[in-house]
């Protein structure tokens, strides 16, 4: 019996497809991601701006009221894209003796990573399941142009929907018979922004941490701002 039975547990994160479909897709992380990138990319205006317009006669320059240029210029304000990589080792379950790994190695959640960037109408499994359900006449599990939806749901305060915009996977270790035992994916992602409720949720716990930053307003003393 192991003398840490109050350690705590560890989340990992993952990637689920957002709605019913069929198969559905779905891969928790063996690792979690070491780091993410996150970026955003913001593009400032002033009203009557043009292109030609040089730029030492903008409101930045000819503005003094600092106030006055926050009141005045316009922001264009782009989804967040993120970006990691994903580590898959097959070692831990062959040790165990899984049956499906000593098969297969890694080659089931890399299989999974790569139908999160195909349209499910492409799914021949999907089809072949809609029309024993009789759904080839009505709704299908399998219609839609577009890659499938995802959610990347990393720990209880952020759970993004996203985009997968570029998958690259390198396979560094094969078994005898050529299955990956080892790989990495990098993925890069653009987050779906608006009303949507999961967005919304991550956007209100977000708010919810600035709130608690407040315990730290003491500090403010050793700043030096200008009168």
């Amino acid at each position: 019996m192991s003398g840490f039975s109050n350690k705590p547990k560890i989340l990992r994160g993952a990637f689920v497809e957002y709605g019913l479909s069929l198969p559905p897709l779905f891969v928790v992380f063996q690792f979690n991601p070491i780091e993410l990138t996150r970026n955003r990319s913001l593009t400032f205006s002033v009203p009557g701006e043009t292109a030609t317009t040089p730029r030492n006669q903008t409101l930045h320059h000819t503005e003094s009221d600092l106030l006055k240029i926050q009141e005045q210029q316009q922001v264009a304000i782009p989804e967040e894209s993120i970006s990691f990589d994903i580590r898959l080792d097959a070692t831990d379950d062959l040790n165990d003796g899984d049956a499906i790994t000593e098969q297969f190695g890694i080659a089931p959640q890399l299989s999974t990573l790569e139908l999160m960037v195909h349209p499910k109408e492409e799914s021949l499994i999907g089809q072949a399941l809609g029309s024993l359900l009789g759904s080839s006449g009505g709704f299908s599990f399998t219609k839609g142009a577009n890659p499938p939806l995802v959610l990347f749901i990393w720990g209880r305060k952020r759970v993004w929907p996203v985009n997968l915009e570029q998958l690259n996977i390198t396979e560094t270790e094969f078994s005898t018979d050529l299955n990956p035992i080892r790989a990495t994916a990098s993925v890069s992602m653009k987050v779906i922004e608006g009303k949507n409720l999961a967005y919304k949720y991550t956007k209100v716990m977000k708010e919810a941490m600035s709130v608690l930053n407040l315990a730290n307003i003491a500090d403010i003393a050793d700043v030096v701002i200008p009168g």
